[in-house]
């Protein structure tokens, strides 16, 4: 999606009352794309968390018209009768106009759009009401949450310890990620793993030795579809699943509120899982591969050898390898999918900028193993640093879900949960998965 697309949503003209959902939908579209523009191609897994921010706020501004589900560290019912939709697009416009003023003329005209196709009148002037307060609440609860906090990167250079990489040698980058304030979690530590396997480790040089052959950007041991598979995951990981989402929501015909909590528990449950990440990036500062593989002569591994010319197939961001953020914030948004969705059949359509392909995921298992192999096979992580991020990823993604975006009776307490059943316990089994193991 173009910028030029963001002045105006993509489903006004078909857009009905009997289609509010696709205020969601559409608000998701410019969110994405108000975002990606700004940040243009950083290596960053920054893009994740406006769009958490965005979406707890609609999340927010729908359920707390159409009610089923617990508000987000709020307290205040909307009016029976206002508008949702007038509700979402206000809440989504207000946040992202908040944080991207430079975007103004594009979001107000956008904003118009969307208020234009709904029927005027009280319902909707209440909706827009409501969905400033939802705005205002999320803004407020985000002041002073460590944004772009000065968060040094200390470690010395030494074998193991991350160092800027080649072509650009750029310096750690985001490292307030790092130290964000999560959406969800009591703590970005909450979730660290331990760290990486020892330089000295038969499982490190096993790492080492795979990334080689199969990471290579000349000459290595990888198929096609192989090759295919790394460059269809080195783009804009959060966009692709974005789009993936509204195709989902629309071909299932999710209401509005299903819609907006779908996009809440996904992007919050990502927007921890980078913060998850970075901490770990940043406390346990490991090298990369294309660092490790041309040192290899000073890691005291026996059972590597260095190969100062070698290349990976990607370019690697500027950022330590253990976690790997691709990782981690895949295994968290198909934790969370299928946790609202109550199956592990996530039927998702993901797109790639990259490849100009998209492919079909019936399974979170088979998503997560490609996004494992994807990054090894870039040359830009090690498997255990991928192995590790898809397992922190799914524990986070499982805390949240626990403990928000659950649905609640009309009185507004949550009901007692069911007894468990075997698909649950197989949702369960997730964090489990032969490819987070």
């Amino acid at each position: 999606m173009t910028l030029t697309a963001a002045t105006r949503p993509p489903d006004a003209d078909t857009r009905t009352a009997a289609d509010p959902a696709a205020v969601v939908r559409e608000w998701n579209a410019i969110a994405t794309d108000t975002i990606k523009t700004s940040l243009g191609p950083r290596p960053s897994g920054q893009v994740a968390i406006w769009e958490g921010f965005v979406s707890v706020a609609v999340y927010n501004a729908v359920v707390g018209i159409e009610g089923g589900y617990a508000l987000y560290k709020w307290r205040e019912r909307g009016p029976a009768k206002a508008s949702s939709a007038a509700a979402a697009a206000t809440a989504a416009h207000d946040v992202l106009l908040t944080y991207f003023p430079a975007f103004k003329e594009r979001l107000d005209t956008a904003y118009a759009d969307s208020l234009a196709a709904l029927p005027a009148g009280r319902a909707r002037d209440r909706g827009v009401d409501y969905g400033k307060r939802a705005a205002a609440r999320i803004i407020e609860l985000r002041e002073g949450d460590g944004r772009f906090a000065d968060v040094p990167f200390t470690a010395s250079p030494a074998p193991g310890v991350w160092r800027p990489t080649p072509p650009a040698f750029q310096p750690f980058i985001d490292t307030w990620l790092a130290r964000l304030r999560p959406l969800l979690l009591t703590s970005p530590q909450q979730f660290r793993p331990g760290g990486p396997p020892s330089i000295s480790s038969a499982a490190y040089a096993e790492d080492i030795q795979e990334l080689k052959v199969m990471g290579a950007k000349t000459g290595s041991g990888r198929s096609a579809q192989q090759t295919e598979t790394a460059l269809f995951f080195s783009g804009n990981l959060v966009d692709q699943v974005q789009t993936a989402l509204r195709d989902h929501a629309a071909r299932h015909g999710l209401d509005i509120a299903e819609t907006a909590r779908l996009f809440a528990a996904v992007n919050a449950s990502a927007t921890d899982a980078v913060v998850t990440a970075w901490d770990s990036k940043l406390h346990y500062g490991s090298w990369r591969p294309i660092t490790a593989i041309r040192l290899a002569d000073t890691d005291g591994n026996p059972a590597t050898t260095a190969d100062p010319a070698w290349e990976p197939l990607l370019i690697t961001p500027p950022h330590p390898d253990h976690l790997a953020g691709h990782t981690t914030v895949t295994a968290a948004v198909v934790r969370a999918l299928t946790g609202v969705l109550g199956t592990s059949h996530i039927d998702l359509h993901v797109p790639s900028e990259v490849t100009g392909t998209t492919r079909f995921y019936g399974s979170a298992d088979e998503l997560n193993r490609d996004v494992v192999d994807a990054r090894v096979w870039g040359g830009v992580h090690s498997r255990a640093a991928d192995v590790a991020g898809c397992r922190t990823g799914t524990q986070v993604a499982a805390w949240a879900l626990d403990h928000y975006f659950q649905p609640v009776a009309e009185d507004g307490t949550r009901p007692s949960p069911p007894p468990r059943t075997v698909r649950q316990d197989g949702l369960a089994d997730l964090a489990h998965s032969p490819f987070c193991d």
